[in-house]
């Protein structure tokens, strides 16, 4: 692709190509992706009539961007996909430190070398993906890192301290004309925040007593977690100050948006259908609202995710102990999400020792739950009769889905059930017995969690 592009400054002045900033690159692009229709957020699950309208106001105004939320509700997933919004490809003088523009250099070296070159001064072109940088904040992040350092070489090789072209730039200034993404920006240490003052407002760097003014184009974006500024730091008020939004996060809002989150993101080595999703969501919703977990922390996004994927894989172990194929997930498998998960959350300080308990408690809420909204409408006193009658049904992780639907009648009700959950008459054994082990499981829990009668529960709606 670079072939047909002009390689020298001559030809790119010839071809009309001018400097343009960042911000107003991402306003334009994105004001072309909102009048065409398209997405400019892909991969972007439950933030549409929230996160992303304000979003979308904060790069049209130019702002600088801090995300506030608790972990694992994409706040990094969406600082990234601002790539999207650059110009796929951009021309940058070859061989420069920085980004800079061919017609627009900014440091004392590409200065020297574009009056010595004129129209000669060769091109390169950079792909977006290189314009977008990440640093994840540490205490011991220094003010080098960020913005740069005296080059102990360069002061060897015979330049004064003095001489702007000792200096090591740091990531900030290497993010020229494009984006940087500091993530748990509260992490760090205050004094390191305060180098960032002059970037974001002056736009130019101070180092070590030396002013180097360098016009820098960059848009400043990063993450927080409210928990931040009581645990580990905060974000200082000037700091604070200088960004133009502060946007909060939040866990997707519906059912609905958590499943197509957890499709999203989970690698399932096993066929997960829907409906088992929605007992995930059901149970992580449930989570986020438990006394006993601590909401300080919050419940991650990637805790439904790890969830599908252990379902998957208790499928696909059990596929293998019982010889079933394909491997397909059914109710049974959810119960090895407690042991495998109850590590990835904070309990509440009077909650030790009763760990597993609240999560089967909350897990069964969800089975109930999801059934009841799979299910509404539909009769299953059919299915309730006869249990009753004393016709046992076993299940387990090592019965297999033919042995389920063996021990049951032909009873209307059961293709009815799986049909709720997609499955037809002709589908493999495990997505049928599914369905119906979801059935099952409810009418079991609803005797354990429901205050009414049986029969009143056995038509759901």
């Amino acid at each position: 692709m670079t072939s047909v592009l002009p390689t020298t400054v001559g030809e790119l002045r010839a071809a009309g190509y001018a400097p343009r900033g960042v911000k107003a690159e991402l306003r334009e692009n994105l004001l072309a992706a909102l009048r065409a229709g398209r997405d400019p957020w892909p991969g972007i699950v439950g933030f549409e009539r929230t996160v992303l309208p304000q979003l979308e106001r904060a790069i049209l105004a130019g702002h600088d961007v801090v995300l506030l939320g608790e972990r694992g509700q994409g706040k990094t997933r969406l600082l990234r996909t601002l790539v999207g919004l650059l110009d796929e490809w951009t021309p940058v003088i070859a061989g420069a430190e920085l980004n800079e523009h061919p017609l627009d250099p900014i440091t004392p070296e590409s200065k020297r070398r574009a009056a010595e070159s004129g129209d000669d001064l060769p091109v390169a072109w950079r792909h977006r993906d290189e314009r977008f940088a990440e640093k994840l904040a540490t205490p011991d992040t220094s003010v080098g890192d960020l913005v740069g350092d005296v080059d102990p070489v360069k002061v060897a090789q015979g330049r004064s301290l003095g001489d702007p072209e000792t200096i090591h730039y740091g990531l900030l200034p290497r993010s020229h004309r494009g984006i940087i993404a500091v993530n748990e920006l509260p992490d760090l240490a205050e004094r390191i925040q305060v180098s960032l003052l002059n970037v974001m407002e002056e736009r130019d760097i101070q180092i070590r007593g030396y002013t180097l003014r360098l016009p820098l184009d960059v848009l400043l974006v990063a993450t927080a977690n409210p928990e931040d500024y009581t645990n580990r730091g905060r974000i200082i008020t000037p700091l604070k100050d200088r960004f133009g939004a502060e946007i909060r996060t939040h866990y997707p809002l519906a059912v609905a948006a958590e499943v197509a989150l957890v499709r999203q993101e989970a690698d399932l080595v096993a066929e997960v259908g829907d409906h088992l999703l929605e007992v995930i969501a059901r149970f992580v919703r449930h989570l986020r609202e438990s006394s006993s977990i601590d909401q300080r922390s919050g419940v991650s996004a990637r805790f439904a995710v790890a969830a599908a994927e252990t379902v998957a894989a208790s499928a696909l172990r059990r596929s293998a102990l019982v010889g079933e194929s394909p491997a397909v997930a059914r109710p049974v498998d959810l119960d090895s999400v407690p042991d495998v998960l109850r590590g990835k959350l904070e309990f509440e300080a009077g909650e030790e020792g009763r760990e597993r308990e609240v999560l089967t408690h909350l897990l069964r809420r969800a089975v109930a739950d999801a059934a009841r909204s799979l299910f509404a409408g539909l009769d299953l006193r059919p299915l309730v009769e006869l249990v009753s009658d004393g016709h046992p049904v076993a299940t387990g992780e090592r019965v297999p889905a033919a042995e389920v639907l063996a021990a049951l009648p032909e009873l209307p009700v059961l293709h009815e059930v799986a049909a709720r959950a997609g499955a037809g008459p002709k589908d493999p054994a495990g997505r049928i017995a599914s369905a119906v082990e979801l059935a099952l499981e409810s009418l079991y829990l609803n005797r354990l969690l429901a205050k009414d009668n049986d029969d009143d529960r056995a038509v759901y709606g």
